[in-house]
């Protein structure tokens, strides 16, 4: 479809994100380890003097039309209720909601595990505080773009895909508490190696999946432990801790709760190896980041544990997993950067071999969270 973009005020985006490791953490006052990515949604935006909302897109057809004082009528409705979600906590948080004409531009793949979702709300956010003349702090916006998703579209998700969607640094890694939201920006010095993001191409959603039942699983095992403990977060329990008391939790309250324990002390083993450049030691945390995913957190499946396996069993990786929620989505893997071409050649074949079809294999970059241009 053709756009006539200039017609518009400004461009905002927001980024999409892997998570290089600390999966199912951050509701669960963890640390985690994700970048941004040069994969966006991209919202270009201008007022139209009206109390409607006039949403359009690159890659549908559809347009639809938000009535402002009617925002919670939205729920559920397809294409729509992101949006809707995020015009919604603007108004409930006091900000001005400008009708006005959008076109959304998303290149972060649908179901990959890559946050598509995040970027949209980051995005519409930004959009909306911007042509309102009101000043977008990003981490204000990470908050309002995880308060839409919790209680208006019903996925129970931590902040981390949100904070990083917009809170992003170019070159970087974000070492963040999802407790404290404390961030320290580590440069990404990875040497002679590169991440290599594949997507299963397996339809999934994290809504209608088990990611609230898992979610649900570890504040039932926080709730036990706390007998035992004082502490706030299923993250602040130790592995000496859950050597102690992990017995008092039934399956598969225990193996949640292990996995948990075990990530969190697997994210900053990994923090420290990006900051000496130990990329071998940083893909042995990888691998065994997904073995733990798939047999304690049991959110993998069929087809991330054969992009995996695939994965691994490629000389120049040194290591892989799933990154995201799960049931789908993508793998990351890190590679030695002159056989990524042979390793894509390589997973390609030996996943499209056992699934049926292949996966898509990205090129992407490290790349800043919010950006916002004036088109005028």
């Amino acid at each position: 479809m053709m756009f006539d973009r200039e017609s518009y005020d400004c461009l905002v985006s927001a980024a999409g994100r892997v998570n290089i490791i600390g999966e199912h953490v951050d509701y669960c006052g963890g640390k985690v380890f994700p970048v941004a990515l040069s994969l966006r949604n991209i919202i270009y935006i201008r007022p139209n003097g009206t109390n409607v909302i006039r949403l359009s897109w690159t890659d549908i057809s559809d347009k639809i039309e938000l009535d402002i004082s009617r925002l919670e009528k939205y729920r559920g409705v397809k294409y729509a209720d992101y949006f809707a979600a995020c015009a919604y906590v603007l108004r409930e948080a006091g900000k001005p909601v400008l009708g006005c004409d959008v076109l959304s531009d998303c290149e972060v793949p649908f179901g990959s595990g890559l946050s598509s979702s995040a970027a949209i709300e980051v995005s519409f956010i930004a959009a909306l505080l911007t042509i309102a003349g009101e000043s977008v702090d990003p981490v204000e916006v990470a908050l309002l773009a995880k308060k839409a998703e919790n209680e208006y579209v019903g996925m129970n998700c931590g902040i981390m895909d949100q904070y990083a969607s917009a809170c992003g640094v170019a070159g970087h890694a974000m070492y963040l508490d999802c407790a404290t939201l404390d961030c320290e920006q580590v440069p990404v010095r990875m040497g002679d190696y590169a991440l290599v993001v594949a997507n299963t191409n397996k339809p999934h959603s994290l809504v209608a999946s088990k990611y609230n039942e898992r979610r649900r699983e570890t504040e039932e095992a926080l709730a036990v432990l706390r007998k035992y403990l004082p502490i706030t977060h299923l993250a602040e329990v130790t592995t000496e801790d859950f050597t102690r008391y992990g017995k008092s939790l039934a399956s598969p309250l225990y193996e949640r709760a292990k996995h948990v324990v075990e990530e969190v002390a697997r994210v900053k083993e990994a923090a420290d190896c990006m900051k000496r450049g130990d990329m071998p030691a940083l893909g042995a945390l990888l691998r065994a980041s997904h073995a733990s995913l798939r047999d304690l957190y049991e959110v993998t499946g069929r087809e991330l544990d054969a992009l995996a396996d695939a994965a691994n069993g490629f000389d120049g990786c040194v290591g892989s997993r799933m990154t995201g929620g799960g049931f789908g989505g993508s793998t990351v893997s890190i590679v030695l950067k002159d056989a990524v071409p042979e390793f894509t050649r390589y997973v390609t074949e030996r996943y499209t071999r056992e699934i049926g079809y292949p996966p898509t294999v990205y090129e992407t970059e490290i790349a800043d969270g919010i950006t916002i241009r004036s088109l005028k």
